[in-house]
């Protein structure tokens, strides 16, 4: 029979659904999937498989970029401790960087990479490369498949050498417990913690209260009745670096009203001749509520409409804002400026979870 008589017939018994074989004795084909299945090549061993010598190199290898890993980690912990943020080098060819940013980048990339490189060296030069193809199965697993993903993982486990190769076990170990360290360090931007510093503000007493549009320290006739004036502490620079994040919590609004105006005993008492000295950031989210009712003595928050009575100790009358705008307690000094008669009596601004 010729061979184009052969393949003829191994093509009908495949069209039959029945198994065939080619004319080679290796290729098998089915009816639905009529391609060849090439089958997996013979199994060539590795150098590291016949020669404990290369295997032990191999393993000195994978130790040493695990090693690395870890002296990169603490480089990074180092780097983040004792490299100012502001310093900045020369680095060919990348010119003049931020020393910090340059040293964190290149240390934790060293980390990382020699983690990823020991692993992949660790694969292809000491773990079994025998391929092998298993059938797909249902998703649930049975007694004797759980029992055989047991044996398994116990055969992967040694054919790994993970028990054998102490040396590459214990650096892999001390490599993947350090370097989430570097993680753990970077959250010392999150802090510190701002203990009291919510609770207390610029003021303390005989702060002199300063006009913010002249800064020039106010006298009660500064103060017309009807008129709202925008203050802060003595003190406070406008060119430092805190400058804003004091501002935050001590700007206060002066408004003078007739004293027969002012319903609030205990505002009127912390005032002087009338005038009234608050907190202006609103209580809501921190905006300045400045925008000032002449005839109602209302206070105005322009972001969310919350609305302040500054002639009944700054009640809410309107709005998201959960409590009054907190009163500074003034007096006129021997020189006749206005002062502080010591710091707020609670936190000003927003309210926070732990504010009593």
């Amino acid at each position: 029979m010729s061979s184009h008589t052969e393949h003829t017939e191994a093509r009908d018994d495949a069209q039959g659904g029945h198994l065939t074989e080619s004319r080679e004795g290796g290729a098998v084909a089915v009816a639905d999937d009529p391609f060849a299945d090439p089958g997996l090549p013979p199994h060539e061993p590795r150098r590291q498989d016949v020669d404990e010598r290369a295997a032990k190199r191999s393993e000195r290898t994978v130790a040493f970029l695990f090693t690395l890993s870890m002296l990169a980690t603490v480089g990074f912990i180092v780097s983040y401790v004792a490299i100012p943020i502001d310093e900045i080098v020369f680095i060919w060819p990348f010119g003049h960087v931020s020393g910090l940013n340059f040293a964190l980048g290149l240390t934790l990339g060293v980390a990382l990479f020699c983690i990823g490189a020991g692993a992949i060296h660790w694969a292809r030069t000491l773990m079994s490369d025998v391929e092998v193809a298993e059938e797909r199965h249902a998703i649930e697993a049975t007694p004797e498949v759980k029992a055989h993903v047991l044996e398994e993982f116990r055969k992967g486990g040694e054919e790994s050498q993970i028990g054998r190769r102490k040396l590459v076990r214990n650096t892999l170990f001390g490599a993947l417990a350090l370097v989430p360290l570097s993680g753990v360090v970077l959250l010392r931007d999150l802090g510190p913690l701002p203990g009291t510093k919510l609770r207390h503000t610029a003021w303390k007493e005989g702060s002199l209260i300063i006009n913010e549009a002249t800064m020039q320290p106010l006298r009660p006739e500064d103060i017309t009745v009807g008129s709202l004036t925008q203050a802060m502490p003595e003190g406070l620079d406008p060119h430092s670096e805190d400058f804003n994040v004091e501002i935050a919590k001590a700007a206060v609004m002066l408004v003078r009203l007739e004293p027969e105006d002012i319903k609030d005993e205990r505002s009127a008492d912390w005032g002087y001749e009338g005038i009234l000295c608050y907190s202006k950031i609103c209580t809501h989210i921190g905006c300045p509520a400045t925008l000032y009712e002449q005839q109602t003595h209302h206070a105005l928050c322009p972001c969310h409409q919350s609305t302040f009575d500054l002639s009944d100790g700054a009640r809410v009358l309107f709005g998201p804002a959960g409590h009054p705008l907190p009163q500074l307690r003034i007096r006129a000094n021997d020189e006749g400026f206005l002062e502080a008669l010591g710091d707020f009596d609670e936190p000003t601004g927003p309210s926070f979870w732990e504010r009593g």
